[in-house]
């Protein structure tokens, strides 16, 4: 008898049963989680030895550019800058 491939595990599925469908993870399973008809997710096992560390920076600490003075075209300056690197 022929195994049939298993159901496509849904969104909602994967929601009311996170906790068993972990447990499957953890012991090696990997499980595509689909919308619909579409797959969207891949939930895997972590790699032994596999460490997690935090960000090196936390977002408030990152200067980020100021603003520009004056108002900017962005599609004028992107064509611009596609042209100088045209040959």
């Amino acid at each position: 008898m022929k195994k049939q491939p298993p159901k496509p595990l849904g969104i909602a599925e994967l929601k009311a049963h996170l906790s068993a469908y972990l447990k499957r993870v953890r012991a090696g399973e990997s499980l595509v989680v689909h919308d619909r008809d579409t797959p969207i997710a891949r939930i895997v096992p972590v790699k032994p030895g596999l460490t997690i560390r935090e960000p090196s920076m936390r977002r408030e600490d990152i200067r980020w550019p100021a603003p520009p003075k004056k108002k900017t075209d962005s599609l004028k300056v992107l064509m611009e800058l596609r042209r100088e690197r045209l040959p």
